[in-house]
């Protein structure tokens, strides 16, 4: 199988630039940051901060989180629940940040994405997929951008969704998330030494899913 690992910090654009590249070559889109958000959202519900670390590990007891394909598109589940839209309101990424420095959150799962590459061509993005979860990856890139830009990027996806948002607290919340994942002890957030570090400040997401397919094309 051909994997793909693109990891990057939040709004680089690595969920819509590795969603139009799989769409491009064929593969599967798996967003692994969905499952950490998921995770998150879970705890939430149940009224547990997802600081709590006891609390959030007392909640994967039982808890069952799978990817599914709907029309060539990931739809995350929680049980029989379609989470897919829960998972990306603005609460939904400092859980995210928060869980993933657990490590009984990232062993919880860790299989269900690596037999996901295992068993499909497939483009798989995250903060850890060339580091950690795909180390044998082909291809393995880490995408970056400003933060103003990668704000603004958000922004503009959270309106366009009817999500009502502040400017400047999702830019203080994108740079407090930078330091969470690139200072936890697990697994932070960096480029694999072997990858391709591209900066997407000044890019479209199809000029970044035309490299992306581009170096593809090249194995």
């Amino acid at each position: 199988m051909i994997n793909i690992a693109i990891d990057g910090p939040a709004g680089a654009g690595k969920s819509t630039a590795a969603k139009a590249a799989a769409a491009k070559l064929g593969f599967i889109y798996v967003d692994t940051g969905a499952l950490y958000r998921a995770v998150g959202i879970n705890a939430l519900r149940r009224n547990i901060e997802t600081t709590d670390v006891e609390g959030v590990i007392s909640t994967l007891d039982g808890l069952s989180i799978s990817i599914r394909f709907i029309d060539g598109t990931q739809h995350v589940y929680i049980g029989d629940e379609d989470v897919s839209v829960d998972i990306r309101l603005p609460e939904a990424s400092m859980a995210a940040s928060n869980v993933s420095k657990i490590p009984e959150v990232r062993a919880f799962l860790f299989d269900l994405q690596r037999n996901l590459a295992a068993e499909n061509n497939c483009v798989m993005d995250g903060r850890d997929i060339g580091t950690v979860v795909l180390p044998d990856a082909q291809i393995k890139i880490f995408l970056t951008a400003s933060p103003e830009i990668r704000a603004k990027r958000r922004y503009n996806e959270l309106i366009e969704k009817g999500t009502p948002v502040d400017f400047d607290v999702l830019l203080a919340e994108i740079i407090q998330r930078d330091y969470n994942d690139s200072h936890r002890e697990i697994a932070p957030l960096k480029p694999s030494e072997d990858g391709i570090v591209i900066d997407t400040s000044g890019m479209t997401i199809d000029e970044t899913a035309d490299i992306i397919v581009d170096l593809v094309n090249k194995l």
